[in-house]
């Protein structure tokens, strides 16, 4: 019962235990294990076969930290050197060291602090003292994950002045150049960070280049990135092929092979290992020394052949053929002898501003994560090529199951979805202008995430700048009806009051446009908002003003059926006031005197007696119906109108 409330969320601060709870029996022990046993077969369904064993490493590294010192050196020695082992040849990188890590930054930080106790000898006694010979540099892609470089300032330099990005990394030269005048003025370049994991990385990056680069500089090469993976592969790109020969490279096994919660690996070449020991990469503590079990049993578990069909099956979903289909987008690919492993591409139009195609794109990328979220579509900001949509399936393939079948959807989204913002692109610069050219009465209310035409508000003519609350009440009442006009047309624009996670009451939010608009199309639309606006606005005015004429009209029908009833009881006399001598009164000499009602015409605004009606025999033929709302209606959006109601009023006195 417990777990269930646990899963359900049900779970109520009555039915927690205390601070302390005492296990001591063995039924309770039995019974703690169950409730584990039920929340991880409820929670982990979709976590698969392979996620199990590495969840499996982490459940078995606290059991087997209670070993013996010699056996569990024994079996930490073994599992660090088998995975060392295999992840060596599975990429090539042969003779080297393996560092495992939860955060994917910590290799780099302790590469960099292996970088300083190589190159400054009294590092390790005088710790930030000995920068004050030469000042450390490290170099940083333009197209690395941000904030990178900080983070590893901060952790290994503590001043972030001390690291340098270039400006322009993609250009080896200006990179020489950069290098040259920092040795110029006395600093030492230490460590260049390399990027291997955006399509760019070719035209961007020639490591070989780079690698050249460093040697002749005696700098340490640093690599990551995506593109790593494809090492495993045999038909891997020439430019990621000549990684193999850098310093140091991180690898994140996690996302590549759909493993849940392992480590990420940083390979590096070193001979010294006293200042492999001074850096940190050699783990000292037992958890650290059991960190790579997860990975050892899963690397087992899929084998050689498994991890390379994971990572061909991500390198076979990206295909650029389909990108062509769709003019309207611009491809960031490389240039290579293969694909890239991952697709960078944005919403482009000649025509729009850089802004406008910002939005656009990360509208797009928002809409096909929501549409097919098994494509595992995400949106990033590149220095050189901006805002962009990114289909990297080797990060997501693995943990979302992504088929070939999901990538045709996709592709069948991007190709309904690209013409409506085209479209809406093209057109939203003509909507802005008919909205202000019936200003004061239409507001364009600015909302950057609304990817639709845009927002408009209409205005009453007693609108102004500072409203009470009443009167924002009757704006908002007024666009609300609005809007229920509005989609009652036959459009094939939709209107609606916002997003779901958050709705204005004071706006209306004008959708995306097909492809089939014209400008002509635009300004009639925004005409029929205006006019549709009014037409509310003079039907408001036409109530409010008959609710004041009715009202008039019946206080004066009032005052005249009181000065008829005064009247009658002066004609009646004194006595057939009374009650006993009426009675008898009336018996001997009835009274026929009777009040008549009143007529009230909204036309002339005039009373009349209710008498020429009543005394007429057929008084079907002349009575006058009043109109129904639905006549009305229609009446007002004629050329004129007229109204006739008759009031009949019951008002009656009876005598005391």
């Amino acid at each position: 019962e417990l777990a269930v409330e646990v899963e359900t969320g049900s779970l109520s601060r009555s039915s927690c235990p205390g601070y302390y709870v005492c296990v001591e029996s063995e039924h309770n022990v039995t019974y703690f294990v169950c409730i584990r046993k039920h929340l991880l077969y409820s929670r982990l369904q979709s976590v698969g076969q392979n996620g199990h064993m590495a969840l499996l490493g982490h459940c078995l590294t606290a059991y087997l930290s209670m070993l013996n010192k010699d056996g569990f050196r024994k079996l930490t020695t073994r599992i660090l050197s088998d995975t060392t082992l295999w992840l060596c040849r599975l990429f090539r990188y042969e003779n080297s060291s393996a560092f495992f890590h939860e955060d994917d930054r910590e290799g780099l930080v302790r590469v960099c602090r292996l970088v300083l106790h190589t190159l400054y000898e009294d590092y390790a006694s005088e710790g930030y003292a000995a920068f004050s010979s030469a000042q450390p540099i490290i170099y940083q892609s333009t197209s690395s994950r941000e904030g990178l470089g900080q983070h590893v300032c901060n952790q290994v330099l503590h001043r972030a002045r001390h690291g340098r990005a270039t400006t322009n990394a993609t250009d080896v030269a200006l990179l020489e150049k950069l290098i040259k005048e920092d040795l110029d003025a006395g600093k030492l370049p230490l460590l260049l960070i390399a990027n291997a994991g955006n399509s760019s990385v070719d035209r961007a990056y020639r490591l070989g280049r780079l690698k050249e680069l460093c040697v002749k500089y005696s700098m340490w090469l640093h690599v990551e990135g995506v593109s790593l993976a494809t090492l495993a592969l045999d038909d891997m790109s020439s430019s990621v092929k000549r990684a193999v020969h850098c310093d140091s490279m991180t690898l994140t096994l996690g996302p590549w092979l759909g493993l849940p919660a392992v480590p990420a690996v940083t390979l590096y070449r070193h001979e010294d290992p006293a200042l492999s020991l001074a850096a940190g990469l050699t783990a000292s503590q037992p958890g650290e020394k059991l960190r790579p079990l997860a990975l050892w049993l899963s690397l087992q578990l899929l084998g050689n052949e498994g991890i390379v069909q994971k990572i061909r099956h991500a390198t076979d979903l990206v295909s650029s053929q389909w990108l062509d289909l769709c003019p309207s987008l611009r491809l960031q690919q490389v240039e290579n002898d293969v694909s890239s492993p991952e697709v960078l591409f944005r919403f482009s139009q000649e025509t729009s501003s850089g802004k406008g195609c910002t939005d656009r794109c990360v509208q797009l990328g928002e809409r096909l994560a929501r549409l097919v979220p098994v494509g595992g579509v995400d949106v990033v900001e590149l220095e050189d090529d901006g805002t962009c949509v990114r289909f990297n399936p080797l990060m997501t393939a693995a943990g979302l199951g992504t088929q070939a079948s999901d990538v045709e959807v996709l592709v069948e989204k991007l190709l309904e979805l690209v013409p409506v913002l085209s479209s809406t692109l093209r057109l939203r610069e003509e909507f802005r202008r008919e909205v202000q050219r019936h200003s004061p009465f239409l507001s364009l209310m600015e909302d950057l995430a609304w990817p639709g035409l845009g927002t408009l508000r209409y205005n009453p003519q007693w609108f102004a700048d500072v409203l009470e609350d009443k009167q924002l009440q009757e704006v908002e009442k007024m666009n609300c009806e609005l809007m229920k006009k509005l989609q009652e047309q036959e459009t094939s624009i939709l209107f609606s009051s916002g997003p779901e996670y958050g709705t204005a009451r004071d706006r209306i939010f004008v959708g995306m446009a097909t492809e089939d608009l014209v400008n002509e199309d635009i300004s009639h639309l925004v005409n029929t908002v205006a006019a549709l606006g009014r037409e509310i606005e003079e039907k408001g005015k036409l109530f409010e003003n008959m609710a004041e004429v009715v009202q008039r009209g019946i206080l004066e029908a009032q005052l005249q059926l009181q000065k008829d009833s005064e009247k009658r009881i002066l004609e009646e006399g004194v006595l057939r006031q009374l009650p006993v001598v009426s009675s008898v009164l009336n018996w001997f000499s009835p009274w026929e005197a009777s009040v008549n009602g009143r007529t009230f015409n909204l036309t002339d605004g005039l009373l009349d007696s209710t008498e020429p009606t009543y005394s007429s025999k057929d008084q079907t033929s002349a009575l006058h119906l009043p109109d129904t709302p639905t006549t009305l209606s229609s009446r007002l959006q004629g050329k004129g109108w007229q109204v006739s109601v008759l009031l009949t009023s019951l008002y009656c006195i009876k005598h005391s």
